[in-house]
């Protein structure tokens, strides 16, 4: 026998078929280190349009977790997928280093009273090395970007452009000293912001406590009565005991009905609706004996229970039914609806009760409970309202209650004195920031754009902005105010800009030394220099002022506008709103043209990942057990819009996928053997049917891929990808041509028609994947036939893909039909495969019984179907004749029958043919093998 193996065209690369990606990519970052690769993509950027995705700074403390690595991840894939359309998409990182956790930190490890030099001087040390820690892990997930010049919001000259920023806002008129309730941490011994509030179950005791009238006359005449017959007192309802120290007024609704109930030895005021569930509550009898309207009650005197001062009524229209008695107490010290309240009855600011101090304890003069942590002394209070003849009831309720997002440690609204931005104020353009943003927000795109409404509303609802902490780790509020007046110095603008240039060259650190004469002078002693620092939410929410505009020239834009800012959904109420507000404050338009963003990381069970729970799973083991480009995928296979779900299972689907892809593109390699480019490549009109339908089909996906990345659903990219590799070419294509490829001649027209076919579809695949997959893409790049550029990253999409003529012979629709055939008949192979009727297909002999117009279309391949059903022969016969025991297809109008060949297998191409044996000179082999291998060669058309 003849070792006809030699006079085949095996398939033949070194492109691993391990992927090894754990110790690949390491090697392939060090490459792309040692070309600068992301500097050569500026260089052949910069004559394209930009486009520009501000990084959401992370907090620069601790090693990465899984939804750092999702969101560093989404935005590489996008930056590298505008590369390949033809965008400069640059990437500038960056770091949010202020802020109280940093400072908190460096308290527990050197103690405190530091003095604010050698806290500033530690909390830089400690981040610069988070900075260093966290930015190995981003570059390590293959993230492209300016690694070597990030932005870091600690940096002198961002600090100062911060204080630019404020000054900006200043001139604009939006900021002004207030005293108002904030939300108010114990442990963070400061004001919070709305963003760094979240709301978990907490118990807390409930009481309803009567307050004696004191105008009794006035009540009866608001009730039409002629006097009152028994003592009255009206009921209130609180969840928070510890506030009834401070109460100075009641609050009704004006609209509202309410009852006078005589439940025997007084009478009691309730709101109409609640006077049954009220007497249930207290286990009384009663009867209503007189109604009134909220209205009418406004202003009568009542006492308060424990201290001899009034509570007078107020109308209020936050007041709502359902709960409680329809009365609110109202202590405007610890809440901002009673708060308003009270001020619009002219309570002035030095005459609100405020008896709890930083640390939530009371002052040690308050009567009864000086010197208590305020939610201990709640058990007292109760005590004390019950010797008092006051409680009419108690309780305890677990309710959603505000919580640090630090501490987690509950929260209280606590009236100080705060500089705010103001939402509502109008400016003399007659407009205000609130509906400035609101503009802002109608103008701006959303993915998902579900997500707008949830903007929306909370613009709609949120107070004046908090921006100043009691801190020292933070950028200063740099305002000199009048020891009489209290009020801004008139140059503060200018003065502000001196601070800025002093901060420029020495950092935060300078307002500290700064002494007030040096810019000031003999105005000095008139003004007092404040200490307090900016809300850290300032710090982020004004990086486009800086990163856009001025630090990082390759991003900046007249405006500035960003063109995709893409973060979490909590940065609704955290990065998204304070930029939204500093940008329309200071641009009157948000920083953003579109806002991308993504739910969070859970378990397979929806839980959130927490070391408690044992569910966490790191990206440093992803990487050191699967590697960067499994997590990669993981995340372009999602979808993003909602939570996201992880697992050891999902993570190793998504190998199972990966190799799927990669043995694909390993296919494509190894059949490409001895083809050069620069000499092989056939035109299209010289190229077998079905390698210019599959070019066709590859540039068709190519067009959806590019849609689908444009719009950031690269689920859709990564699902047609691997259908593609899996259907197309795995079931269909690449399992046709193999007997093409491997038995034809090497230099054969149909052998380099499909080769061309598998060079256009590799150029094009690596691209397709190389957002996503930017590790292998590059490997696989190195091992393409042709001369080539250092990266796939340094191209474009592929544009060496035709499409099919729109008369051309066998039309996508008809290549459709016949992939349907093919299944249909793989189907019964498998059957008589699993029956031991056959072995291999091409053991297999087919009839197709069909109806006249799939007979017609089947007769265009002729004796070609063969190949396409990979089986030793293929015939057709009329539907009408197909015997019973005739197979009926999903196909309607095709049955079709497999018998095993009684002819002898060809030692060469395995077909089982008539003619093997025919040529004594070869006589193991078939004739069609004979001419590949010493004639002229067979001649393909279609397949």
């Amino acid at each position: 026998m003849t070792n006809y193996k030699t006079t085949l065209n095996l398939p033949d690369t070194t492109f691993p078929m391990k992927a090894s990606l754990p110790q690949r990519e390491p090697q392939i970052l060090r490459y792309w280190d040692s070309i600068g690769l992301y500097r050569k993509l500026r260089e052949i950027g910069k004559d394209r349009p930009k486009f520009i995705l501000h990084d959401g700074p992370p907090y620069a403390n601790g090693t990465i977790h899984i939804g750092h690595a999702l969101n560093k991840i989404l935005k590489d894939i996008i930056l590298r997928s505008k590369t390949l359309s033809g965008f400069d998409a640059p990437y500038i990182p960056g770091w949010d280093c202020h802020g109280l956790p940093i400072e908190h930190k460096i308290e527990v490890t050197y103690g405190k009273n530091l003095g604010a030099d050698k806290t500033s001087e530690l909390c830089r040390a400690y981040i610069t090395e988070q900075i260093e820690e966290q930015k190995s892990e981003f570059i390590r997930l293959g993230v492209l970007g300016e690694w070597d010049n990030p932005y870091k919001t600690m940096n002198f000259k961002n600090e100062a452009s911060e204080i630019r920023a404020l000054a900006e806002i200043v001139k604009g008129g939006f900021v002004y000293k207030g005293l108002k309730p904030v939300n108010w941490c114990f442990d963070c011994a400061s004001a919070l912001a709305e963003a760094e509030v979240e709301y978990k179950d907490k118990k807390s005791p409930t009481i309803d406590v009567a307050f004696s009238v004191v105008d009794g006359a006035k009540l009866a005449e608001a009730f039409g009565l002629a006097c009152l017959a028994k003592p009255a007192a009206i009921v209130i309802w609180t969840t928070t005991p510890w506030t009834i120290p401070a109460n100075q007024a009641l609050s009704v609704h004006p609209e509202f009905t309410y009852a006078m109930v005589d439940v025997g030895d007084r009478l009691l005021v309730l709101a109409e609706y609640m006077v049954e569930s009220c007497l249930v509550r207290y286990e009384l009898q009663g009867l209503v004996i007189a109604t009134t309207i909220g209205a009418a009650l406004e202003l009568i005197n009542f006492r308060h229970p424990l201290y001899d001062r009034l509570s007078p009524i107020y109308l209020a229209e936050f007041l709502e039914l359902g709960f409680g008695t329809g009365v609110v107490h109202s202590a405007p010290a610890y809440g901002v609806d009673d708060f308003v309240t009270c001020k619009t009855y002219g309570i002035a600011n030095d005459d609100i009760l405020n008896p709890v101090q930083s640390d939530g304890v009371y002052t040690s003069s308050l009567e009864f409970f000086g010197g208590q942590f305020i939610f201990k002394a709640n058990a007292q209070i109760i005590d004390k309202l019950s010797q008092a003849s006051a409680l009419l009831h108690t309780d305890t309720i677990q309710h959603s209650y505000m919580h640090c997002w630090r501490h987690k440690t509950p929260l209280i609204y606590r009236v100080t004195s705060q500089w705010f931005i103001g939402i509502d104020q109008e400016m003399t353009t007659g407009d205000t920031l609130r509906i400035r943003s609101l503009k802002a927000i109608k103008n701006t795109k959303f993915t998902p754009a579900s997500s707008q409404a949830r903007l929306h509303s909370m613009v709609v609802n949120r107070p004046d902005w908090c921006i100043s902490r009691q801190r020292i780790w933070g950028v200063p509020i740099p305002f000199f105010l009048n020891k009489e007046s209290g009020k801004l110095h008139p140059r503060t603008v200018e003065l502000m800009e001196a601070v800025a240039l002093c901060v420029e060259r020495e950092g935060i650190e300078a307002w500290s030394k700064l002494d007030s004469s040096e810019l000031l002078g003999d105005e000095a002693p008139l003004y007092d220099k404040i200490s307090d620092t900016l809300d850290v939410w300032f710090d982020s929410g004004t990086t486009h002022w800086h990163v856009l505009r001025g630090s990082h020239p390759i991003v900046c834009e007249t405006g500035p506008h960003a063109d995709l800012y893409l973060e979490g959904s909590d940065q609704h109420r955290g990065w998204f709103h304070s930029s939204l507000l500093t940008g329309c404050a200071i641009d009157n338009h948000a920083p953003y043209r579109e806002l991308l963003t993504h739910g969070f990381v859970v378990d397979e069970m929806g839980r959130k990942m927490s070391k408690s729970l044992q569910n966490v799973i790191e990206p440093k083991q992803i990487n050191n057990t699967f590697g960067a480009d499994i997590m990669r995928l993981w995340v372009a296979s999602t979808d993003y819009s909602s939570e996201i779900t992880l697992s050891d299972q999902i993570l190793a689907r998504s190998a199972d996928a990966y190799r799927r892809i990669r043995n694909t593109a390993r296919f494509l390699l190894s059949n490409l053997t001895g083809f050069k480019p620069s000499t092989d490549i056939l035109p299209a009109e010289n190229m077998l049917a079905i390698d210019r339908w599959i070019v066709d089909r590859t540039l068709l996906l190519q067009r959806e891929l590019q849609e689908h990345y444009a719009k950031y659903r690269f689920w859709n990219v990564y699902l047609k990808i691997y259908n593609f590799c899996v259907q197309e070419l795995g079931s269909f294509y690449l399992d046709i041509i193999k007997d093409r490829q491997y038995t034809t001649g090497a230099n054969s027209k149909a052998r380099r028609s499909a080769q061309t076919a598998l060079y256009h579809m590799s150029e094009a695949l690596v691209r397709w994947i190389a957002p996503i997959l930017a590790f292998t893409s590059d490997e696989l790049w190195e091992y393409l036939p042709g001369e080539r550029n250092e990266s796939v990253m340094l191209n474009t999409w592929y544009e060496g893909l035709t499409e099919l003529p729109a008369d051309f012979e066998l039309s996508r629709k008809y290549w459709d039909g016949v992939m349907a055939v093919k299944v249909a008949v793989n189907k019964e192979l498998e059957v008589q495969r699993a029956a031991k009727t056959v072995g291999s297909t091409l053991q297999a002999e087919v009839t197709l019984f069909a109806e006249k117009n799939l007979t017609t279309d089947l007769m265009k391949l002729s004796d070609e179907l063969r190949f396409v059903l990979i089986t030793s022969t293929a015939s057709l016969a009329r539907f009408v004749q197909a015997p019973v025991d005739a197979v009926t297809t999903d196909i309607k109008g095709l049955k079709l029958k497999v018998v095993k060949s009684l002819f002898s297998k060809c030692a060469r191409c395995w077909h089982c043919r008539e003619d093997v044996g025919a040529n004594s000179e070869h006589p193991e082999i078939c004739s069609r093998c004979i001419d590949n291998i010493y004639g002229a060669g067979e001649v393909r058309y279609y397949v």
